[in-house]
């Protein structure tokens, strides 16, 4: 019985992550921010969730569904000029967010079987899952596209390096800051709310 009602609370939740990713992979300002030349992403937060309380293989799966989308936005409503370059690839758009899930889901596993805490785990595979995805996003996009993305940035290529680690500063520390606020309370609560626990996350 108690196995079954873990099955229908997983399944439950991965449904509404799901709806909830693509929502705000396809709605502005629900996971993405515009500002300017980039966007602050908040989205991620919804896949280390999904990391945490079910496991690494559906962090992976909400991850994908939100690299699906970055990539559906790309060709059909971008959101700036360098969205339909460089997002129409999946190896940008789609594997960085399916390895958040990957990093995130790892991080809390290893990190709560040594300490079997909530709190810590959570807040590391937030920051983990966080920089997986500014890093790769931004590196790949650098290193893909280096003309086209030094142009949109309206820098030289050979300074473009140099440009993207700023905006890995400047990105990177808001969307820690709201993921390591945000994800504990969610995980908290989804996992009072539910009859999982971290123990049985991966059954």
């Amino acid at each position: 019985m108690k196995n079954r009602r873990n099955k229908t609370y997983r399944l439950t939740i991965r449904a509404i992550l799901t709806a909830l990713i693509f929502i705000q992979g396809m709605v502005p300002f629900l996971g993405f921010i515009p500002l300017g030349m980039i966007s602050l992403t908040i989205v991620h937060i919804t896949v280390i969730v999904a990391a945490v309380t079910l496991g690494t293989k559906d962090g992976m799966f909400i991850g994908f569904v939100w690299g699906l989308t970055t990539f559906i936005r790309a060709w059909t409503m971008p959101s700036s000029a360098i969205d339909p370059i460089v997002f129409i690839n999946p190896i940008v758009s789609i594997l960085p967010r399916i390895l958040v899930g990957l990093v995130a889901g790892l991080l809390f596993t290893a990190l709560y079987k040594k300490m079997k805490s909530l709190y810590l785990p959570t807040i590391i595979a937030a920051v983990g899952g966080t920089l997986t995805n500014t890093i790769l996003v931004l590196s790949l996009m650098g290193f893909l596209y280096t003309g086209p993305v030094a142009e949109h940035f309206s820098t030289t290529p050979s300074q473009l390096m140099s440009v993207l680690g700023l905006a890995v500063l400047t990105n990177g520390i808001p969307e820690i800051i709201a993921a390591v606020i945000i994800t504990p309370l969610i995980v908290k609560a989804l996992f009072q709310a539910t009859s999982l626990s971290p123990e049985n996350r991966n059954k």
